[in-house]
C-alpha cells in the first residue's frame, strides 16, 4: 500500500515556484517583440477591440468582431479590448497576458497529471507522484512548440480555450474517481463539469468543442466504464452517446455539402485528397518537434512543406500512416497495463481531429498542439517513470539522464526562439534563414525591411528589402503579397514599379480565387493610393481587382474593398454603388457594409434609400452594437438636405 505521510506540500510550492521563474525568465526576451501576422486583422487593424470607453455597446462590439471565426470568439476578443483598456495597444503587455495564461495551464497540467497518477494507485509514495507530475508539467510548459501560443498575441485564443477543457477534465477526473471509490452511480455531475467547460471554451476558440473527446479518452484508459463495484456504467455510456453522436452527426449534416464541394476548396493550393494524404506526415512532424525539437523544424511558417499527392509521393506518406495506425494500436492494447501511456497517445489523437482530417484549414500549425502536446508529455513521461522504477536503484541516475536532456534540449530551443521573437526585425531574419523556401517567411523579412528602412532611400535596409520579396515572389504557391509590398514600396519612394510585378500579380489573381492574404494586398495598394502616398496607375489596381473578382465565388470583404477603390480613385459613382449593394447582399448580418452604403448613398443625394438602409442597420444593432454609427449616419443625413421625420426605435 502507498504511504501517505510524506505530502512535503513546502518543498513542492518552493518546487513550482522555481518552475515558473525559469519559464518567466526563458520567455523574457520575447516579451518586448511587436506584432505578428494574424495579429494585425484581430487586433492592430480590429478597432472594436480597442474601446474608448468602458460601455456595454463597447464590449458588445468587441466581442463580435473577431474576422477569424463564425463564432466570433466572443471571450479572447474581450480580454483583448480589456488589454487595451488597461495598457493601450501595447504587443508586450498582451504577451505578458498570454504568459500569465500559460503558467495557469501549466499549474492545472500539474494538478491533471497528478489527479490522473493517483487515480492509477501508482505504486510510488505520494511526494515522488508529486514530483513526476511537477516534472511533466514543468516539460510542458517550456516546450518549444507551444511558444507561439505566447508570444504570438492573437494565439491567446488557443491557450484561453484550452485553460477551460483542462478545468473541465480537472473537474470530470475529481467527480469520477470519487464515484469509482463509491457505490454512486449518478453521472450528472461528471457531464455537467464537461459541458459547462465546453460552453465556455467555445467563447474563446472553436477548438474546445473536443474536451467531451477527450474526457471518453479519459473514461476509456483510466475508468474503463466501470462503477466501484466493477458492472459496466451504461448510464455514463448513454450520456457520451448523448453528448457526442448528435454535434457529430449535425457537424456532418452542416459541413458536408460543403467538404464535397471542389469550391471550397478553390482557395487553398491543396484538395481534400492532398490534405488527407499529408497530415499523417504533419502528425509524425508534430510528434518528433514536442520530443526532440530542433530550431529549423519551428519555422512558424510552414508554407514550404512539400504535400503528398500520391500514397508513395513521397514515400514517407505510407510509411507515416502505418507508423501512426501501429502507435494507436499498440496505445489502444496497452490501456490496461499502462493507462497514461494510452491516454496520452489518445488525446494527440484526439486533439487533430479537428485540424487534421477533413476541415479546409492550412494544412500546418505548431499552435495546434499545444493540448496536443499534453498527451505526449503524459505518453512520455509515464513511461519514463515506469522505466526508473523499474530500474535498480544505484543506476536510475543513468535513466533520469534521458528526460534532463530532452528538457534541456527543449529550454535551449525555447529561448532562442525566444530571443529572437524580441524584436520584429530579429525575427523576420531568424524566420527567414530557417525557413528559406517559405514565401510567407521571405515576404515578412522583406516587409520588416522595409519598416525598418523608414522609405529612406539612403537606409541600408531599402536594399536589402528586395532581395527576399522578389526570391518570395517566384517561390511556388505564394500570395500576391510580394508583388504588393515591391510595388508599394518602389510607389511610396517614388521609385518606378516594374510592369512585371503588376503582371505577376495579376496572373496570380486570374489564376485562382483570392485568398485572404491577397484581399489585404488589394486594400493596402488601394489606401495608399486613396490616401497619396503611393505613386502608381490606378488602372493597373483596377485591372487587379477585375481579375480577383472574375471568379464565381468573391468574398463580400472584396466586394466592399473594389467598391472603395472605384468610388474614391476612380471617381466611378455608379460603379461604387453596385460594388456595394452587392457586398450588403452577400453579407446581409454584417453591418459595417451596411454603414458604407448608406455612406455612398447620402452623398449621392439619394436619400430615400440611404433613410431605408439606416432602419435596416437598426434590427443589427444588438446593446448598441451600431449605435454610434447610427447616430452619426442620422446626423450626415440630416445635415444633407431637410431633416427627416422622426422614426421609432424597437
Amino acid at each position: 500500500m502507498r504511504s501517505r505521510p510524506f505530502t512535503r506540500p513546502l518543498w513542492t510550492l518552493l518546487g513550482i515556484a522555481l518552475s515558473y521563474a525559469v519559464v518567466a525568465a526563458i520567455y523574457a526576451p520575447g516579451l518586448s517583440g511587436g506584432f505578428v501576422f494574424d495579429d494585425f486583422p484581430n487586433i492592430v487593424d480590429n478597432t472594436a477591440v480597442q474601446p474608448k470607453e468602458v460601455s456595454l455597446a463597447s464590449f458588445v462590439a468587441a466581442a463580435l468582431s473577431s474576422p477569424s471565426s463564425e463564432l466570433k470568439r466572443p471571450l479572447a476578443s474581450l480580454t483583448f479590448a480589456a488589454n487595451v483598456l488597461f495598457t493601450g495597444l501595447d504587443p508586450g503587455a498582451m504577451k505578458v497576458t498570454n504568459l500569465l495564461i500559460h503558467l495557469l495551464n501549466g499549474l492545472l497540467v500539474f494538478v491533471l497529471f497528478r489527479m490522473l497518477m493517483r487515480v492509477m494507485d501508482k505504486p510510488w509514495i505520494e511526494y515522488r507522484i508529486t514530483a513526476i507530475a511537477a516534472a511533466g508539467s514543468f516539460a510542458w510548459l517550456v516546450l518549444p512548440i507551444n511558444l507561439t501560443a505566447v508570444l504570438y498575441v492573437v494565439q491567446r485564443m488557443e491557450s484561453l480555450a484550452n485553460l477551460f477543457v483542462l478545468l473541465g477534465l480537472i473537474g470530470y477526473v475529481r467527480v469520477r474517481s470519487r464515484l469509482a471509490r463509491r457505490s454512486g452511480k449518478i453521472v450528472l455531475p461528471a457531464i455537467a463539469c464537461i459541458v459547462a467547460a465546453t460552453a465556455a471554451g467555445l467563447m474563446a476558440k472553436e477548438t474546445a468543442i473536443l474536451l467531451p473527446l477527450y474526457a471518453l479518452c479519459v473514461e476509456t484508459c483510466v475508468f474503463h466504464f466501470r462503477w466501484s463495484d466493477g458492472s459496466f456504467a451504461h448510464s455514463l455510456a448513454w450520456a457520451y452517446g448523448v453528448m457526442l453522436v448528435p454535434p457529430i452527426l449535425i457537424g456532418a449534416a452542416w459541413l458536408g455539402p460543403g467538404i464535397l464541394d471542389d469550391r471550397t476548396w478553390a482557395t487553398r493550393d491543396f484538395t481534400l485528397t492532398t490534405r488527407l494524404l499529408s497530415e499523417p506526415r504533419i502528425l509524425v512532424d508534430y510528434l518528433r518537434w514536442t520530443v526532440l525539437p530542433t530550431l529549423n523544424d519551428l519555422s512558424f511558417y510552414h508554407d514550404d512543406f512539400v504535400q503528398s499527392t500520391g500514397w508513395l509521393t513521397p514515400w514517407t506518406t505510407t510509411a507515416s500512416i502505418i507508423g501512426l495506425t501501429t502507435l494507436a494500436v499498440f496505445a489502444w492494447i496497452l490501456r490496461r497495463s499502462l493507462p497514461l501511456f494510452s491516454l496520452g497517445i489518445a488525446l494527440f489523437f484526439a486533439c487533430h481531429t479537428l485540424t487534421a482530417t477533413v476541415l479546409p484549414l492550412e494544412l500546418v500549425y505548431e499552435h495546434r498542439n499545444y493540448f496536443a502536446s499534453i498527451g505526449v508529455v503524459l505518453a512520455v513521461t509515464d513511461l519514463i517513470a515506469l522505466a526508473v522504477h523499474h530500474t535498480p536503484y544505484k543506476w536510475r541516475r543513468s535513466v533520469l539522464i534521458v528526460p534532463i536532456c530532452l528538457i534541456i534540449v527543449a529550454l535551449h530551443a525555447t529561448l532562442v526562439t525566444a530571443y529572437a521573437w524580441g524584436s520584429p526585425l530579429g525575427l523576420a531574419e531568424e524566420l527567414g534563414r530557417r525557413a528559406p523556401a517559405s514565401p510567407r517567411a521571405q515576404y515578412e523579412l522583406g516587409r520588416a525591411y522595409i519598416i525598418e528602412s523608414h522609405y529612406d532611400p539612403a537606409s541600408p535596409s531599402t536594399q536589402k528589402a528586395y532581395a527576399p520579396l522578389e526570391r518570395a515572389a517566384d517561390l511556388p504557391g505564394s500570395s500576391i503579397l510580394p508583388q504588393q509590398a515591391l510595388i508599394f514600396f518602389n510607389a511610396r519612394l517614388h521609385r518606378p514599379v516594374k510592369p512585371t510585378w503588376w503582371t505577376s500579380l495579376q496572373g496570380k489573381l486570374t489564376e485562382r480565387p483570392a485568398t485572404v492574404q491577397d484581399e489585404s494586398s488589394l486594400g493596402s495598394l488601394s489606401s495608399c493610393l486613396n490616401q497619396g502616398l503611393c505613386d502608381f496607375p490606378a488602372t493597373e489596381l483596377d485591372k487587379s481587382f477585375r481579375a480577383a473578382m472574375s471568379h464565381s465565388r468573391v468574398s463580400a470583404r472584396l466586394i466592399a474593398m473594389y467598391a472603395n477603390f472605384a468610388w474614391e480613385s476612380l471617381d466611378n459613382h455608379q460603379l461604387a454603388l453596385q460594388l456595394q449593394r452587392k457586398a450588403v447582399d452577400a453579407a446581409p448580418n454584417e453591418g459595417a457594409y451596411r454603414i458604407g452604403l448608406v455612406r455612398m448613398l447620402i452623398q449621392s443625394g439619394m436619400r430615400d434609400q440611404a433613410l431605408n438602409e439606416i432602419e435596416a442597420l437598426r434590427p443589427l444593432n444588438v446593446a448598441g452594437r451600431y449605435e454610434r454609427d447610427i447616430r452619426e449616419l442620422r446626423t450626415t443625413f440630416d445635415r444633407s438636405g431637410e431633416p427627416a421625420e422622426p422614426t421609432s426605435r424597437p
